[in-house]
């Protein structure tokens, strides 16, 4: 896990590639164990990957999001907790970007560029013991939130609290991670996404100041600031098809190899089964068609990205189409794809040292994040009624 930008001519998927290579070495084993990736995150410190979707003015790599969501998808096919925290890095860059004013987010940018930074997720906005108490110049954050992926071993964080003295508006924050008052629990003991420290986190009286907070232009008051939850969104997608690419192949493999043909099947050999044929041709069908329709979904989200402020909300509304469409297929193909592949490796690929079950594990785990059913119903709005998805933080 030596690799670095820093010192090698090889483009970021490259990089990622490799780094993948090495991840792969040990993650049966550190999905067994849980806990922070310690090893990991730094080999990715050094890379120089966190700097990926920085623009280059300001150190880092200037990767666009069909760039950024391929490097994602790399590390998802191996490893899908490190895909997920490194992602959600990406769109915790991407957060103070689109929510903040650039006197805030340049020099955050340029910090982790020279520092190489993580950025950690204490946002769920569906989580609101968190409460705001004003002192005027500054505000305090205290209470409870859930689902902090990433926030372990991190150098910065966001955080959401509800200030409900002005009506439950939610305030967001960027803060750094080891400030007085942040206690983050090592409570995450999921059967999926194991290493990506999604537990808990508790606020005392953590002093946050005015520049901290994302108020201009805010959390989704533009079409341009609304393009965050759709880079949420798209981020998961691909770590679905990560997966579901990463199950494929493995069950390729162990099929090739190790896999022997039923007794009753006229063929010599399992990979000449028509039967095995059948579903891995079944299985393609399924990657090709989500591949083809995160692309166009990743270069929608680029076009509207380059718009910047000028960006209006029927293209906005275009994109999430595009992008839930995209999840839509992703997850339900990459479940269907991740199950089945133990119809073709047979009952010893169910061995716990084959590790073959934590894809489904981990893609079920991570597709609960917000329910399908919603995404088909807005899709349905959209077919039928020619309605765009409302934009909230998970459309």
């Amino acid at each position: 896990m030596s690799a670095t930008l820093h010192t090698s001519q090889a483009s970021p998927l490259l990089i990622a590639q490799d780094l993948a290579t090495e991840f792969a070495r040990s993650v049966v084993e550190r999905d067994r164990q849980g806990g922070t990736p310690k090893a990991e995150r730094d080999a990715l410190r050094g890379s120089g990957l966190l700097a990926l979707s920085i623009p280059h003015e300001f150190g880092g790599l200037g990767a666009n999001w069909t760039q950024t969501f391929e490097v994602v998808r790399a590390f998802a096919r191996v490893d899908s907790s490190i895909a997920h925290v490194f992602g959600f890095h990406h769109l915790m860059l991407a957060t103070v970007r689109l929510f903040g004013g650039a006197e805030q987010w340049q020099p955050w940018f340029e910090l982790t560029a020279r520092k190489n930074w993580f950025w950690g997720n204490a946002l769920n906005p569906l989580d609101t013991r968190t409460v705001v108490r004003d002192h005027g110049s500054w505000r305090e954050f205290s209470g409870k939130k859930s689902f902090c992926s990433g926030a372990s071993d991190s150098e910065m964080l966001i955080a959401s609290a509800v200030d409900e003295s002005a009506g439950g508006k939610l305030l967001i924050a960027a803060i750094p991670s080891g400030r007085t008052g942040i206690t983050l629990h090592n409570d995450w003991n999921n059967m999926g996404q194991r290493q990506t420290d999604s537990g808990s986190a508790t606020f005392e009286r953590v002093r946050v100041e005015e520049s901290d907070l994302l108020l201009d232009p805010g959390p989704l008051s533009t079409p341009f600031a609304c393009l965050r939850p759709l880079i949420a969104q798209l981020h998961f997608a691909n770590i679905f098809l990560g997966i579901a690419e990463g199950a494929f192949e493995e069950a390729r493999q162990y099929t090739l190899k190790e896999t022997r043909p039923w007794f009753k099947s006229s063929a010599h050999s399992s990979h000449e089964d028509p039967y095995v044929l059948g579903h891995f041709g079944d299985f393609w069908v399924r990657l090709q068609g989500a591949r083809l329709l995160l692309d166009h979904a990743a270069q929608a989200l680029d076009q509207a990205w380059a718009k910047g402020a000028a960006l209006s909300a029927e293209q906005r509304g275009q994109v999430a189409v595009a992008i839930a469409t995209a999840k839509v297929a992703a997850s339900r193909d990459g479940l269907e794809l991740c199950s089945k592949v133990f119809e073709v490796t047979g009952a010893r690929a169910t061995q716990a040292s084959v590790g073959l079950d934590r894809h489904w594990r981990n893609l079920r785990t991570q597709s609960l994040h917000d329910p399908l059913d919603y995404k088909l119903h807005e899709l349905g709005d959209w077919a039928l009624n020619q309605r765009l998805p409302i934009p909230t933080f998970y459309s």
